[in-house]
């Protein structure tokens, strides 16, 4: 799975959440929840839908990680590249 193929995964998980979202419009580098106004159960949902799409385990811990959309793509392409052969 490519960085494309994640930052796309991620993107299709934020629409489901908050389909107002227009995904050209977000910035990569600032908070998610900031910048779309989600709240803490929505960033929950993401975590979950990214969970389920992409097959990685998301430790609470690791959750800032997935704060803004760069920092998301990066943490998932490399625990996607640690799970796939």
């Amino acid at each position: 799975m490519t960085t494309n193929d994640v930052r796309a995964a991620v993107l299709e998980a934020l629409i489901r959440i908050a389909p107002e979202v227009n995904p050209t419009s977000i910035d990569p580098t600032r908070s998610l929840r900031d910048e779309l106004d989600l709240d803490s159960m929505d960033f929950l949902n993401l975590v979950q839908a990214l969970h389920r799409r992409l097959g990685v385990d998301i430790p609470e811990a690791d959750y800032p990680q997935l704060q803004s959309l760069d920092g998301a793509v990066a943490y998932l392409t490399a625990k996607v590249a640690a799970i796939m052969p």
